[in-house]
């Protein structure tokens, strides 16, 4: 979610910036131009008011003609502008530098012939950075009410431009500063208003695991978050004395009911005394009744496996898995079946030993008791990085790929291995003393046949 709030309010904040900063680089260019033309209108002003004077073509006016064309001369070697003082039939009063000549189309020509009308040219066409180009100012010579003649500056925009430029790079400059400010502030305030969906995104993964009592802890942000916050933790809360209740339910019933059916197993054993050796009735009572107190027994196990934290040890995997391989051999070679151990002898991982081992004795017991004489189960040690896995192998039938995704369900059983003694339960409660020491289980096909069975430890140690 913060990679998509993020980029949207930055987009959003250089898209002002740049609103801002567009009209603003435009009102500096046309700002350092206004001010070259005003210049240039005073100093066209000045050399009319010089030209006044001079009214005709002889020489009874040179010292007057020599006088502005002295002054034309020093602005043009000063400034390096072209400058000159023409008569309605184009010839030159006064000009300098002497080669310059009115031209015969744009924005020279167009200046001159406003000018004869008797006002000033109007402002020239804005000149960009990247442009080559000129301003001409043109004003009349007005004597009694006539135009005389005109003046004419045709003055090179290199300076102007380049000061435009510089004012645009500080522009520029400030635009970078400002956007970095505006990314600070939006990474600031986009984790200020995802903290708490961050938390809560926490807390809710840790209760989707397993770990029941993560709460939201109280943090800034929004309002409407934070109420949100609170709305989940007593969503949590009610939640887990739901779960609690439902604990102590299956915990209680699996313990009261153990004791009138132990009651009736003896009963039925007294039954049994009158009745003749061998009653195949009296046999299958006391099958169902085994059956049932296993299930007890098991319902009773997995409410206290629910129940139970976790007392996470650092443990040498390879060994443990070794000694419950040793323990479960005997079983092995009386069923026919050949028990492998193998993989790394010595490797460590946060586990729980004694729900580890739970966990194992019920996976090994399920690949026992599944495979066929003469065939093997290996259970083999391995790790990466991140884990330790101990992975159980057998030679049975399998599952089909539908069954493997219903592995560890409450008292589900596949269709093909009804007629085999057991509650359904022995998975999922491997799976409930895994998932309280941050633990996995996992189910795949064997090749060429057969169930692979994955546990799977964290190697690092619990945070805090």
């Amino acid at each position: 979610m913060r990679t998509r709030l993020l980029p949207l309010l930055i987009v959003l904040m250089a898209g002002v910036l740049l609103a801002l900063g567009f009209p603003l680089a435009v009102s500096v260019a046309a700002a350092r131009q206004q001010g070259v033309v005003i210049d240039r209108i005073d100093d066209t002003a000045r050399f009319a008011a010089l030209a006044q004077f001079i009214t005709e073509r002889t020489s009874g006016y040179d010292e007057r003609r020599r006088t502005l064309q002295g002054e034309l001369a020093t602005y043009d070697a000063v400034y390096g502008i072209r400058a000159g003082v023409f008569y309605r039939d184009d010839t030159a009063m006064a000009k300098a530098p002497a080669s310059w000549r009115l031209p015969d189309e744009g924005e020279g020509r167009e200046a001159f012939k406003e000018a004869l009308l008797g006002r000033r040219s109007h402002d020239p066409p804005q000149v960009w950075p990247w442009q080559d180009g000129r301003v001409v100012v043109a004003s009349p010579v007005v004597r009694d009410g006539d135009v005389i003649a005109v003046v004419v500056i045709d003055s090179p925009t290199d300076q102007m431009r380049a000061a435009t430029l510089r004012g645009w790079l500080v522009i520029a400059a400030g635009e970078v500063i400002a956007m970095l400010v505006a990314v600070g502030a939006a990474n600031r305030l986009t984790g200020w208003v995802l903290l708490p969906v961050r938390t809560l995104d926490a807390a809710a993964h840790d209760i989707a695991i397993g770990r029941m009592r993560s709460r939201v802890a109280a943090s800034g942000g929004p309002p409407e978050l934070r109420r949100l916050a609170r709305s989940f933790n007593e969503m949590a809360d009610n939640v887990e004395d739901v779960l609690e209740q439902q604990r102590a339910f299956v915990a209680d019933a699996s313990h009261q009911l153990r004791n009138p059916l132990a009651a009736l197993l003896l009963r039925i054993e007294l039954l049994a005394l009158e009745l003749p050796e061998g009653n195949e009735e009296i046999a299958s009572v006391r099958t169902e009744g085994k059956r049932l107190g296993q299930v007890l027994d098991d319902l009773l196990d997995l409410a206290l496996a629910e129940h139970a934290d976790a007392d996470l040890q650092l443990t040498d995997i390879g060994a443990l898995s070794a000694e419950r391989v040793a323990s479960w051999r005997p079983v092995a070679e009386e069923r026919g079946v050949r028990l492998r151990a193998d993989g790394m002898g010595a490797v460590t991982a946060w586990a729980d030993p004694i729900a580890l081992s739970s966990a194992l004795d019920a996976i090994i017991d399920n690949a026992l008791k599944f495979t066929p004489r003469d065939e093997e189960v290996r259970v083999t040690v391995g790790s990466d990085s991140a884990c330790v896995t101990v992975v159980v192998a057998d030679g049975g039938p399998g599952l089909t790929e539908q069954e493997m995704e219903r592995v560890g369900d409450r008292f589900w059983r596949s269709s093909q291995h009804q007629n085999v003694r057991g509650s359904g339960l022995g998975l999922s409660i491997s799976k409930a003393l895994l998932a309280a020491s941050d633990g996995a289980l996992s189910c795949t096909r064997n090749e060429p046949h057969g169930l692979r069975v994955t546990v799977s430890v964290p190697r690092n140690g619990p945070q805090g």
